[in-house]
């Protein structure tokens, strides 16, 4: 059984369970040719614009089709329209401006709102309740502006506060939800809870997860969307890398890669994050091990290291990692948790090639989906 096909049936379980709806978002794992495999459990996709919303048509076509942007351009809309269902808007200015055609072409339109509640703990970056933000509508901006005429083009209310929380995160802001926008949402048909539910981790609250989507249906009368990204492959995908060079300095040991966190793994510079590498354990940045080359974990002598990529940023570091014996030049690094947040960021700076991507079958064999080489350098940048 894959990672993908294990968190599809507790995702699954979950919705049979409860009545609610789970959408796969697209910007954290949008590899296609897996979704076959995660196509039995899931209720559509979740978009964050035209290529993504296409991407979810095309793959999934007997699937739901949600889209949410911070503001929709123009030239994009009327194509947006034939591959999306649901469109979520950000703010009452984009629901007066491009409501009235999306609903004129049939389809089921949402507000995304701001309940003004911070659940994050050191991911500033992923707040969207943060004083200032330019994500959703709060209570004030809609008394303000939200004339009969928008709420009545109205199908839903959505939601995304979470990154990478737990249930309890969830109750907190459905509280808040339901303090500032209590007296709205019976007039609405659904109700989506976005993305951030780490519903796949193996200590996660499920049965608190199930409360709060049964609240929301029985206070309501909602049909209750969530849309995770991450909790959909969990755990899955393997970035293989080796070791280029190794070096010293002020008795911190390098070991240069031939992949990078910049270029491969941003979310490891941005949220930042820490993979698992196998045969290594994390180390933390503080530890005195680092400042020695070697240290004693678990009664045993390990050799650290700080794993960076080729690139000129000297930032372009993964992290510092313990083995149990020392690295030599040619030796295979593996990462794992990396099919989330990798192949749909990553990027060429310095002219980094991207890797190739292989699927991993069930028994075992590789089958190479895609490779990059210099064309696909030069045509993001000209003729």
């Amino acid at each position: 059984m894959t990672a993908e096909t294990r968190a599809g049936e507790i995702l699954a379980g979950v919705a049979a369970r409860t009545g609610c709806k789970f959408l796969l978002a697209q910007k954290a794992f949008s590899n296609y040719d897996c979704y076959p495999v995660l196509a039995p459990y899931l209720a559509g996709t979740e978009a964050s614009g035209l290529f993504e919303a296409r991407l979810g048509a095309e793959e999934l076509p007997e699937k739901e089709v949600h889209v949410f942007c911070g503001a929709y351009r123009e030239q994009d809309y009327e194509e947006l329209l034939r591959y999306a269902g649901h469109i979520v808007f950000n703010s009452p200015a984009q629901l007066a401006k491009f409501g009235p055609r999306a609903r004129a072409a049939g389809k089921s339109l949402g507000l995304r709102i701001n309940p003004e509640c911070s659940t994050q703990e050191g991911h500033e970056i992923y707040d969207p309740c943060a004083p200032g933000s330019r994500l959703g509508t709060t209570r004030a901006q809609w008394d303000k502006q939200m004339t009969p005429a928008l709420v009545a083009l109205l199908d839903g209310l959505h939601f995304h506060t979470l990154c990478e929380q737990d249930a309890d995160a969830l109750e907190v802001t459905l509280g808040a939800v339901a303090e500032k926008f209590g007296d709205v949402l019976p007039k609405m048909k659904w109700l989506n809870m976005g993305g951030g539910h780490h519903v796949t981790r193996p200590d996660y609250d499920i049965p608190r997860l199930e409360r709060c989507i049964r609240f929301a249906q029985a206070k309501w009368g909602v049909t209750v969307y969530l849309e995770p990204g991450e909790a959909w492959a969990l755990n899955a995908g393997f970035l293989a890398s080796r070791v280029l060079d190794l070096t010293e300095n002020n008795g911190v040991k390098n070991a240069i890669l031939d992949c990078s966190a910049a270029c491969h793994m941003p979310d490891v510079i941005e949220m930042p994050y820490q993979p698992p590498v196998y045969g290594a354990a994390a180390v933390q940045a503080a530890d005195d091990r680092l400042h020695e080359g070697t240290g004693n974990r678990d009664q045993g002598t390990g050799f650290v290291y700080r794993l960076g990529g080729p690139s000129c940023l000297s930032g372009d570091v993964i992290g510092d990692y313990e083995f149990d014996h020392a690295l030599e030049i040619g030796e295979l690094v593996l990462f794992g948790d990396l099919a989330i947040y990798s192949t749909c960021k990553n990027n060429t700076f310095n002219g980094m090639p991207l890797p190739d991507i292989y699927r991993r079958k069930e028994d075992g064999s590789l089958e190479r989906l895609t490779s990059f080489g210099y064309r696909d350098f030069k045509y993001r940048l000209g003729r």
